[in-house]
């Protein structure tokens, strides 16, 4: 542990339903992790840090791999707990977790805010999102139902039916990214827990304060003892322990394309999702409304300072509208002001998730500059802090082209044609997000059919959002979709019962 007394300490007063989740002693709290109902302590701790100004926020006892263990077994041990809930049961409970979440969203703000240094308005949609998806939990459950069969479609099954139900997986091991560490892993917890799964959660060493916050709101809910538990500590050690487990029912997994490869080679034989790394291209056709295409691409593109799977990663404009649309993108780009989101309510774009994202974003834009791009607005890094930038004739040998950036970048590569567009777009290792503007409705069909992508959005910047439609990745940008009533399916199994109606002769006759 450093020397506090040199330290810059974080303020972050929380309501007294959260003091369980911490101790604290001369004012630093030390964040603990949640095994069967019991918020606890370990041997090791780590400190965290706000990307805002390096301030101290506290520490965080990182589990074991022993701890993994008892948490995965504690987990599958308690999930008759919650299969035995009648359905209705468990949506009235997430009902209750709903409102104990919204009473103590200034909570939430504060914590969004300081650990991940979000804008207030980037942390009250996140949390707004959340509400919306706890609303529509009903959506979520109506879709564990089955079928019924019947067999005379068949010579070989004439005399029987079948029901096809399905079931939960069992136990769910939910990780979750730093980017939107709140909603990201509410959006696997709370599927998995109507479908009557015990879950294991592992929030991002960058930002696990939201992810600890909204388990102690599952726990104040009501959720039955045993049932939802949280690990905390690298994934290289932790995170491994937690998909390799072989009491591990499925994974869900948002995070980069390299750690859904590292969680794949230990899994075994388990259900995954993988939405991961993604580079969303932005297609725009010469009869685009170059206004609001500008408008979307700057949100689409700055949003959360460009730390989105769903970000517009570079925009492919044909030749005829290139240079007008440019002009457009800068003049918004202006209007994103860069800065210290806890001082100034004014700022649209903080601090990125830390030092060494930030120095990663500036040699793709150095990269692009010295392979021929022209940086018109931006370019430059203090810190943690990237500036907007728009750079304009990027070749096709910079990485900033086909890199994920994660930053508040908007790189421009223009094209003859749409053709040429779609090849480069068809080129990228990604497929989940892509994005075209235009007003043809047969080239915008072309663009759509020809991305190969898990979702295409016209006229808009992508945007998942409260995932009411499904969204996910093909390539390299994972497996499995998300959403309001699909993850339900992700995080369920398939059982076929057979009923032979022979012996009360009720089967169907076959003519022969």
């Amino acid at each position: 542990m450093s020397n506090v007394a040199s330290e810059k300490i974080a303020e972050l007063d929380l309501s007294k339903e959260f003091s369980e989740i911490f101790d604290q002693e001369d004012g630093i709290k030390s964040f603990k992790f949640f095994i069967n109902g019991v918020w606890e302590r370990g041997q090791q701790k780590d400190p965290l840090r706000s990307p805002v100004d390096d301030s101290l926020i506290g520490y965080v006892y990182r589990s074991s791999v022993e701890d993994v263990d008892r948490a995965v077994r504690t987990a599958k041990e308690n999930q008759y707990k919650i299969r035995e809930i009648a359905g209705i049961e468990r949506i009235e409970l997430m009902e209750e977790a709903r409102h104990l979440l919204m009473e103590h969203e200034e909570d939430f703000i504060k914590v969004l805010m300081l650990e991940g240094g979000k804008t207030k308005e980037g942390a009250k949609g996140e949390i707004e999102s959340l509400y919306l998806r706890m609303k529509l939990t009903m959506e979520d459950a109506r879709k564990i139902f089955g079928e019924y069969l019947p067999g005379d479609w068949s010579k070989d099954t004439a005399q029987k039916i079948a029901l096809v139900i399905r079931e939960p997986v069992g136990v769910v091991a939910a990780i979750g990214p730093f980017n939107y560490p709140l909603y990201i892993p509410a959006s696997k917890i709370i599927p998995a827990l109507l479908a009557a799964n015990s879950v294991v959660v592992k929030p991002t060493s960058e930002t696990p304060l939201s992810t600890m916050m909204f388990v102690q709101i599952l726990n104040l809910a009501g959720f039955p003892k045993g049932t939802i538990n949280l690990v905390t500590g690298p994934g290289s050690i932790i995170g491994n322990a937690l998909a390799s487990h072989k009491d591990v029912g499925m994974i869900s997994f948002t995070g980069s394309t390299a750690t859904g490869r590292a969680i794949s080679s230990v899994a075994g034989i388990k259900k995954l999702h993988l939405e991961l790394g993604g580079k969303a291209y932005c297609i725009v056709l010469a009869d685009a409304d170059l206004k609001m295409a500008a408008k979307k691409i700057a949100a689409g593109a700055l949003s959360n300072a460009g730390q989105r799977c769903d970000a517009i990663s570079a925009v492919l404009p044909v030749k005829e509208v290139a240079d007008k649309l440019v002009e457009l993108i800068v003049e918004e780009v202006r209007n994103w002001k860069l800065g210290n989101p806890l001082l100034d309510p004014t700022v649209k774009v903080g601090p990125v998730i830390s030092r060494g994202a930030a120095e990663r974003i500036k040699s793709l834009i150095d990269d692009a500059i010295e392979k021929g791009a022209k940086a018109l607005i931006g370019g430059r890094v203090n810190g943690t802090y990237v500036e907007p930038t728009v750079l304009y004739d990027v070749p096709e040998s910079a990485r900033i082209l086909w890199e994920e950036i994660f930053g508040p970048v908007i790189p421009i590569h223009k094209v003859n044609s749409v053709d040429e567009a779609l090849n480069i777009a068809r080129r990228s290792e990604y497929g989940l997000d892509s994005c075209v503007f235009g007003n043809n409705f047969y080239e915008l069909w072309k663009v759509a059919k020809g991305l190969q992508v898990g979702e295409v959005t016209i006229n808009d910047m992508p945007k998942h959002g409260l995932g009411y439609f499904p969204f996910g990745g093909n390539k390299n940008s994972g497996t499995g979709r998300e959403g309001v009533g699909y993850s339900i399916d992700e995080m369920t199994v398939l059982k076929t019962i057979v009923f032979n109606l022979e012996p009360a002769q009720l089967g169907k006759k076959v003519i022969r």
